[in-house]
């Protein structure tokens, strides 16, 4: 049963990361950049409170967005990062510890679906190596109490069975939790994996429904006391052993599918000074200041004429006249 279910986990894992794909993390990579954990690092690896000359660590933070521009190609998947600053080689060397910042950072992040599989099933294997070193000293610690208990091979084999579905039903219900992470309830691989947990548990109950009353699954008449609690140590032995290892192989599996699908930031053009600089723009500013003047000097023009013309006329100057005493209050 051990083997077979094992096989069904695997199976069932690949599908789970091959039917539902695996979201370009570019988006995510760009809303990192743009996190307080990388701006503050850039802060204190830069110094930038006392370059941009204020206390507030906020304002320094504002300051460093508006100089950090993210793009995004969606056809090549390739990210630019640009930083501007007043001093050229300042500005490239910015850009590049963002990235440097950025791949530092993520190291510890699961991106993919597959690596989020991979995390759980790692906290999960901690947890089931604990409890099977538990169960391994209770049983040594039992054994050199009372010495070697054997029982029946008929004993043996339902106690063993038991504990492999016990396992089996732990282990597939990690499975579902996990799925559960990166899909919905309506997707067939969860809804196939929730059918193969029921059938499990069924399964459990009717082999345990034989011996009711007795957690052991051995009656007591066939067993002595001594008997019995080697049974029950027994049994939570092989049930820890049994999870270990359908776990492990899950967690294997993982991490396979997450060094085949891991997306790696890799720098193909490092930042380097600018030769020419971005701001101001001084021929634009000249052509937006000249277009401004020639038409305030056309509108200058009209205004004197209309004024001279005004003067001249003696209602228009008595008009004049009482506004400029108005303005002069």
């Amino acid at each position: 049963m051990a083997s077979q279910m094992l096989s069904q986990l695997g199976a069932a894992a690949g599908l789970a990361g091959s039917s539902l794909g695996i979201k370009n993390p570019n988006d995510m990579y760009i809303e990192i950049l743009r996190s307080r954990q990388i701006l503050d690092r850039m802060i204190e690896r830069f110094n930038l409170i006392e370059a941009y000359r204020t206390k507030s660590r906020e304002n320094v933070r504002i300051f460093l967005m508006s100089a950090l521009s993210v793009r995004d190609n969606k056809k090549s998947g390739i990210i630019t990062v640009s930083v501007e600053d007043k001093d050229p080689q300042k500005a490239a060397e910015m850009a590049n510890a963002f990235v440097e910042e950025l791949r530092s950072f993520t190291k510890g992040l699961a991106v993919t679906e597959a690596a989020q599989r991979r995390f759980f099933f790692e906290e999960q294997l901690k947890d089931t190596k604990a409890a099977l070193i538990r169960a391994e000293e209770a049983m040594k610690g039992f054994q050199e109490r009372t010495g070697a208990v054997k029982i029946d091979a008929q004993a043996s084999a339902v106690i063993e069975g038991i504990s492999q579905l016990r396992a089996q039903i732990a282990a597939k219900e990690v499975q579902v939790r996990v799925m559960r992470t990166y899909a919905t309830a309506q997707n067939p691989a969860i809804q196939r994996a929730e059918e193969e947990l029921k059938e499990l548990r069924e399964q459990l109950g009717r082999l345990e429904s034989k011996n009711t009353g007795h957690n052991t699954i051995v009656p007591t008449g066939s067993i002595p006391s001594v008997g019995t609690e080697y049974a029950r140590k027994m049994r939570d032995l092989k049930f820890n052993e049994t999870l270990y290892e359908l776990l492990l192989k899950q967690y294997e599996v993982a991490k396979l599918d997450e060094a085949r699908d891991a997306t790696l930031i890799q720098v193909i053009d490092k930042a380097v000074q600018p030769e020419k600089r971005v701001k101001p723009k001084r021929r634009q500013m000249v052509m937006v200041a000249l277009v401004t003047g020639f038409f305030l000097s056309i509108f200058a023009a009209f205004f004197i004429e209309y004024k001279e013309k005004a003067s001249s006329d003696p209602e228009n100057k008595e008009r004049f006249d009482v506004l400029r005493k108005y303005v002069s209050f």
